[in-house]
């Protein structure tokens, strides 16, 4: 298959964890291949390769130390144009005192929390997070969010409807059951997410939601449900490295997901490649080799 040669291509979803140096509490020898450091040299290479040319770092736990490594890296990597961090949305006064410290820093484009991994699936719609969010969109900040469950979902349907001025941004499609070709209730799910303007969809984590052997035509009825309720302006693309390096190499993966989106018009690649990122992140624009 020929791809479009686009622009520039950003990477919206990659994580960086020095388990040497600090703690990330979910990467446990349990989690096999991804309990060990991983450093911003040790995807360079491959990032060149498969024609990246920006990406955006995604925190990885919810500490300060976390982000600060990742602002520290931005700071030295020029391929680095944007870290979406921590803080603690459900302590507003201290998660205020925290923004204004990282209004030194223009890398940081939105906030994530590790909400997925918390008890309560509605945390997000909690009064205390809400006195949080508030203080998101004022800062020309995002708030990227993780769904693996119903609630999940249920909960970012209603959150974009109480901040409409606020860009929140799914990861990893919601993470659809790709493996046992699930389809209910995500997809009316994601028909409902997708009537809030103020809510874009990270392509990514696909190649870990499949079975093994998976390939591209695997995703393509959930990729084409997405971008037919949300549109390509409001989908961009993320590797999930190295999480990804679980079911595939850097590669592999993004070439894979390159695959899945080739059937659309080159504008419409664009967008998801870079268009949507730079507007909803408000990167820089990056250097590549056009066609």
């Amino acid at each position: 298959m020929t791809l479009h040669q686009p622009a520039r291509m950003i990477d919206t979803h990659q994580h960086l964890w020095v388990l040497s140096e600090r703690s990330y509490s979910w990467v446990t020898p349990e989690t096999g291949p991804l309990y060990r450091d991983f450093r911003p040299e040790d995807v360079a290479a491959e990032i060149a390769a498969a024609g990246v040319t920006g990406t955006v770092l995604v925190q990885a736990a919810d500490t300060y130390d976390d982000t600060v490594y990742m602002l520290s890296v931005a700071a030295q990597q020029n391929t680095v144009i944007g870290v979406v961090g921590w803080v603690p949305l459900d302590r507003p006064e201290e998660a205020a005192f925290a923004l204004d410290l990282y209004a030194h820093f223009p890398a940081l484009r939105g906030i994530r929390v590790l909400n997925h991994n918390y008890a309560d699936p509605s945390w997000l719609l909690r009064d205390d997070v809400h006195r949080g969010i508030e203080l998101l969109a004022p800062r020309g900040l995002t708030l990227d969010v993780v769904s693996v469950l119903p609630e999940h979902l249920d909960s970012i349907e209603k959150l974009a409807g109480r901040h409409p001025q606020l860009t929140i941004v799914l990861d990893h499609l919601a993470k659809p059951d790709i493996a046992g070709h699930g389809w209910e209730p995500w997809a009316t799910q994601m028909t409902d997410v997708a009537a809030h303007p103020n809510v874009v969809v990270k392509l990514s984590g696909l190649s870990t939601s499949s079975a093994e052997g998976w390939t591209y035509s695997d995703w393509q009825p959930y990729v084409d449900h997405v971008l037919t309720q949300f549109g390509s302006d409001r989908v961009m693309l993320g590797s999930d490295w190295p999480v990804s390096t679980l079911s595939g190499d850097f590669v592999g993966v993004w070439q894979a997901q390159r695959e899945v989106i080739a059937g659309l018009p080159t504008d419409e690649q664009d967008d998801i490649l870079f268009r949507t990122a730079e507007r909803v992140y408000s990167l820089p624009a990056t250097e590549g080799t056009g066609s």
